[in-house]
């Protein structure tokens, strides 16, 4: 299994990204699906998931309104359009799939994960 995230960079605070994870060995129609950021100093934290299962999908406080999770089936894709970014934004952002547990918030919940892309928001 691999996942391979892109699509990260530097923006202004205003500005849209959208970050995508291409997957080999896995689908993201049969296994549910995360986006987690970990800026320097601190812990891994949760920014978005979609369920397997009706498509249900599910943001932290910080960028609901914000940020909006989708998958391609036919692309194998997962993406995560982020708008309005603010610098707090800032972060390496990590996709994961394979939900191993109930809980979507959860980083030990997620089996396989990608590599990180690297999202730099400046004021």
């Amino acid at each position: 299994v691999q996942l391979q995230a892109s699509g990260g960079g530097l923006v202004q605070a205003g500005g849209s990204l959208r970050l995508s994870c291409a997957a080999s060995g896995v689908t993201f129609t049969s296994y549910s699906a995360g986006w987690f950021r970990q800026a320097p100093g601190k812990d891994r934290e949760f920014v978005a998931a979609i369920r397997v299962s009706g498509g249900t999908t599910y943001y932290a406080d910080s960028v609901k309104g914000r940020f909006t999770i989708s998958r391609d089936a036919a692309k194998n894709t997962l993406y995560l359009q982020m708008d309005n970014l603010k610098p707090e934004d800032t972060a390496v952002y990590y996709c994961a799939t394979d939900l191993r547990t109930f809980s979507v918030c959860l980083p030990d919940g997620f089996e396989y994960w990608g590599q990180g892309t690297l999202v730099t928001v400046s004021s």
